[in-house]
């Protein structure tokens, strides 16, 4: 009897021992760590496990690790996938993310209705006769309270956003351009003169001032705006004489001052000359004898006519020697045209400000020469 005890234990233990080296050499393969080996090992495990049939069930691994989701019918259901993936070798751990959801009702399916079921009657029962129990009326309901009116206030108006304001930056001036305007000869220049000129008191060579009396304008640009300087010298300058002398005035442009630039100019002369004593004392002297005949003719006969004549002349000689002949003058804002016997040359800048002269108002002021 012992003996087929320890027959019974040595089978066991050689059994346990196999089984036990079976599974050593089963875990002695190394387990693939490759993500998608893994998820080919967990998406057949889960296919081949006949208890998840039906179940949706998504598997993805990432660094051994494997996430389940999708929805299963039970817990039993989740927890056999979570078991499988698990025992899988290389799967470090598994995220359980299956939510359980109840399968749809099925279709009604159409019973065969059972026998009836013969029901004995039962004994009858004397009935128990109860007194009425009074009713107590209940009191009637409070009236409903009213309902609160709600006005509606109409909400204020949205604020109108304010006006943008958007500065628009003027354009540059264009760039200055400078011209060479040539005044040909002949060309008037209106001067006004600033100063009287009198034949009684200047000299030959003595210099007058003067300024532009209206802009000079060529091409629609004022090449001599009105206001530029000018000077000039008196050729020619000569006294009322005795008896003979006719006073005369001879003046001429000689430099514009355009700018701050000195402009030599060469002009025609112009000449200004008083009235001539000399036929108007002959005859003064003439009237004078002829009084004095007729005056001498009644106070002593011949002799007389001829002594009253020479005192006559006489007179009438004497009266024409004290009075001078007739003095010229220029005065002061008179305006003379010189015209230039050579051509000048003025440089106009126009652009930044300083663009063509207008047109309307280009036309010279019209002076009769003095």
């Amino acid at each position: 009897m012992d003996h087929h005890w320890i027959v019974s234990g040595a089978r066991s233990a050689v059994i346990t021992l196999s089984l036990a080296m079976l599974l050593a050499g089963c875990k002695s393969t190394p387990p693939s760590t490759d993500d998608s080996s893994l998820n080919a090992q967990v998406q057949s495990r889960l296919s081949a496990d006949q208890n998840l049939g039906g179940q949706t069930i998504q598997a993805s691994v990432s660094a051994g690790v494997v996430t389940l989701n999708g929805s299963v019918t039970s817990d039993t259901a989740r927890t056999i996938a979570t078991g499988d993936v698990a025992q899988i070798a290389g799967v470090k751990t598994v995220v359980d993310n299956l939510v359980v959801q109840a399968p749809a009702a099925s279709a009604a399916v159409a019973t065969t209705p059972a026998a009836p079921v013969p029901v004995t009657p039962a004994a009858p029962v004397a009935a128990k006769i109860r007194k009425p129990v009074p009713v107590m009326p209940l009191p009637p309901p409070p009236p409903p309270a009213p309902a609160p009116v709600v006005r509606s206030t109409p909400p204020p108006p949205a604020p109108q956003p304010a006006p943008v304001v958007v500065k628009v930056q003027p354009p540059p001036p264009p760039a200055p351009v400078e011209h060479n305007i040539t005044l040909s000869a002949g060309t008037a220049i209106p001067v006004r003169i600033t100063q009287t000129l009198d034949s009684a008191t200047t000299q030959s060579g003595d210099k007058f001032t003067g300024a532009i009396a209206t802009d000079l304008i060529v091409d629609g640009m004022v090449v001599l705006p009105q206001g530029t300087p000018v000077t000039g010298h008196v050729d020619a300058a000569q006294d009322a004489a005795h008896f003979k002398g006719n006073a005369l005035l001879t003046i001429s442009l000689s430099a514009i001052d355009h700018k701050g630039t000195h402009i030599d100019v060469s002009s025609e002369a112009f000449t200004k000359q008083g009235e001539g004593r000399g036929k108007n004392t002959a005859e003064k002297v003439g009237a004078g004898a002829a009084v004095g005949a007729i005056l001498g003719g009644i106070l002593g006969g011949g002799r007389g006519a001829a002594i009253g004549a020479a005192a006559g002349g006489g007179a009438g000689a004497g009266a024409n020697t004290v009075t001078r002949g007739q003095q010229v003058q220029i005065p002061s804002e008179t305006v003379v045209r010189f015209r230039l016997l050579d051509p000048i040359i003025v440089r106009v800048t126009t652009g930044a400000g300083t663009g063509p002269h207008d047109n309307s108002s280009s036309s010279l002021e019209h002076h009769t020469d003095q």
